[in-house]
């Protein structure tokens, strides 16, 4: 269990056992835990809905909506300390810079944020918000525990699947050191996890696989591979992406 509490400690607020001395080795073996974290925080946004929504005919949201929405869309920034976040706003930064491929690696790695992150990180947020308020209620529960155990998933597939494009970096030591049984374990935990919560968590799956194949080809083809910013931004994308599908998804099975 080392490898899982060291994922959970890496990628998320949450440190159940402290883990002081991590070696490469150590990243690596953690990624195959991914959709368990994923599973935690699931556990504890599944959670904070099941307090503060009132499960009677009529009558709505115990909280007005557009503060539980806001708290919602805050609440994971805070659990995971916009680890996520932060890498997809470099992402955006860098591959939307127009720039040659050596630039756009240091831009990403650059600590300074640009108008390409602050517009696409606004730009999600507001999306985020609209989907939330327009999700009706008896959707969120499944929604908000399988999407960072999707999102984890995908984040997992893009290391183990995808080169790196640096010579070195901590994303690297993720795909070096997670041996070759860790996607098949990370995909089978994710489908049990995903699997019993219906139609619509199955649709975020293959949604989200089509979406993280092409975006991961995409950015490899401009970057000659993956770093551990554009982790973040597969992880941050996905999220957003199975809400999408829930809300697609509930419209067209309640039309």
């Amino acid at each position: 269990m080392r490898a899982f509490f060291i994922g959970l400690q890496f990628l998320t607020r949450i440190s159940i056992v402290r883990q002081d001395a991590w070696t490469v080795e150590d990243f690596g073996h953690s990624v195959k835990f991914f959709p368990l974290v994923g599973a935690v925080l699931g556990v504890i946004y599944t959670g904070f809905i099941h307090a503060t929504l009132v499960w009677l005919p009529g009558q709505g949201v115990a909280l007005p909506p557009h503060f539980l929405t806001a708290f919602l869309l805050i609440l994971p920034l805070l659990l995971t300390g916009g680890l996520f976040c932060d890498g997809f706003m470099d992402t955006m930064d860098g591959v939307f810079s127009g720039r040659s491929r050596e630039r756009m690696l240091e831009i990403m790695k650059d600590s300074r944020v640009g108008s390409n992150a602050v517009f696409c990180f606004t730009a999600l947020l507001l999306l985020e918000w609209g989907i939330l308020l327009d999700m009706p209620p008896s959707v969120l529960l499944p929604a908000f525990f399988v999407r960072p155990v999707i999102a984890l998933l995908m984040m997992a597939g893009g290391i183990l699947l995808c080169p790196y494009a640096r010579p070195e970096g901590m994303g690297k030591a993720f795909a070096e050191h997670a041996g070759r049984a860790s996607l098949p374990f990370a995909a089978v935990t994710a489908l049990l996890l995903v699997l019993p919560w219906g139609p619509l968590a199955w649709a975020s799956l293959v949604v989200c696989s089509l979406f993280t194949s092409f975006f991961t080809g995409y950015v490899t083809n401009r970057l000659g591979g993956l770093t551990g910013d554009v982790y973040g931004a597969i992880t941050t994308l996905n999220e957003g992406l199975v809400l999408l599908t829930f809300l697609v998804g509930a419209a067209i099975m309640g039309s």
